[in-house]
């Protein structure tokens, strides 16, 4: 088959397969452009309305339908973003329902079983190429409901120009300042299904590479579960983890250093604030000892710490938005930006490379026509980041 013919195959298929998605979508999912689950996973809506961003999303949380033995349940839901948007914010309503024109809000929402959910993750990447076939994975933190996980990941996605599938782990928080106890064991649950859940995405046809960015006491679950992915002969997916990128980690410095032990710093970046409270506080908790996120590059001896630790740093202290600073790492429009950038950066040799999803086995077909499998992870030199404030670009 020539290769125009081939590209036409691939597009032909991922067609074919939204077009099978849409046709049983529950009435509870808004369709766009007639389908849902389309070759985009950020769409802007028709001319005065919401874009749309569709989430892939697995979740250990009882409102969802799990209990507390940990296995997850997977839902595709569409978020919309309102016209307003402005880089930063998740525009919610003070009191009220919720207004699609100015606020976050999800259009819908389908619930699925595993085997559906990676089919149609498979689908959803079916005739990408390059970078676009690559997952953005969210780990949320502490106090967080499904709904400012679901927007959080949908803003990070609008505003960092991410063109790869979004995915979110939502593990069962109790959504509660009081809580931080029951959190940590709620999270502690939840590794197994986390696992799991990493190790079949990196399975899944014509998936590139797994992107993790998680958010404070979801650092910690997100490193307790590589050290296990590691520990269970995956270290890297089997040459599909991509970037890992721990915002505001609420992690212990000498749990960190044995997590790390696992999982090859070259691959991590970390987000500190010296100013950030929410961490101050989590400290407290644990009997003054510091954490990770809130170590400052300024003192000497921390940045001495930091330096051995082998991973690449920022500091945004200077970006926090609020008095909490907690979540400067995706409020600030210019961190934002540099993470999509950082993910977007093109990969030696697969800036072409098409997914085309082969049902006889995990293979995917270059644009040059020949078919090979997926080839084990380029080797990259990840320069360790300036201890300084992200520049604009």
């Amino acid at each position: 088959m020539s290769k125009l013919g081939k590209i036409l195959l691939a597009r032909f298929s991922a067609l074919l397969a939204a077009a099978s998605l849409a046709g049983c979508v529950s009435e509870g999912v808004r369709m766009v452009d007639g389908h849902v689950g389309n070759a985009a996973s950020f769409i802007a809506g028709p001319r005065g309305e919401p874009s749309n961003v569709q989430l892939f999303v697995a979740s250990t949380r009882r409102s969802e339908g799990a209990s507390d033995d940990g296995r997850a349940h997977f839902s595709l839901t569409s978020v919309g973003v309102p016209l307003n948007h402005r880089a930063g914010n998740i525009e919610r309503p003070s009191f009220g329902g919720a207004d699609s024109q100015r606020h976050f809000t999800v259009l819908g929402k389908r619930n699925m079983d595993e085997q559906e959910f990676y089919g149609a993750v498979a689908s959803h990447v079916s005739g990408r190429v390059g970078n676009s076939r690559d997952v953005l994975l969210y780990v949320h933190g502490f106090n967080t409901g499904l709904d400012d996980a679901r927007f959080r990941l949908a803003q990070i996605v609008a505003d960092g120009g991410f063109s790869g599938v979004p995915a979110l782990f939502a593990w069962n928080s109790r959504g509660g300042l009081f809580n931080y106890e029951s959190d940590k064991e709620a999270a502690t649950v939840s590794r197994d299904a986390l696992e799991k859940f990493l190790l079949e995405l990196s399975r899944t046809p014509g998936v590139g590479r797994i992107h993790v960015l998680a958010h404070s006491m979801g650092a910690w679950l997100t490193m307790e579960t590589l050290r296990g992915v590691a520990q269970s002969g995956h270290p890297d997916l089997d040459g599909r983890l991509g970037e890992v990128m721990l915002a505001a980690p609420d992690i212990d410095l000498n749990v960190f250093r044995q997590q790390l032990v696992r999982v090859d710093p070259r691959r991590v970046t970390i987000f500190v604030a010296n100013n950030d409270r929410a961490l101050s506080l989590s400290s407290r908790i644990a009997g003054a000892r510091l954490r990770l996120g809130a170590m400052d590059p300024a003192k000497p001896e921390e940045k001495a710490e930091l330096d051995r630790l082998g991973v690449a740093v920022h500091d945004i202290s200077s970006f926090s938005t609020d008095f909490i600073g907690h979540g400067a790492f995706a409020e600030a429009p210019d961190v934002v930006r540099q993470i999509g950038a950082r993910l977007a950066a093109p990969r030696e040799g697969e800036a072409d490379k098409m997914a085309i999803p082969d049902f006889r086995g995990d293979n995917t077909e270059t644009t040059s026509g020949a078919k090979t499998p997926e080839p084990p992870l380029v080797s990259q030199k990840i320069e360790s980041q300036p201890l300084a404030p992200l520049a604009a670009r």
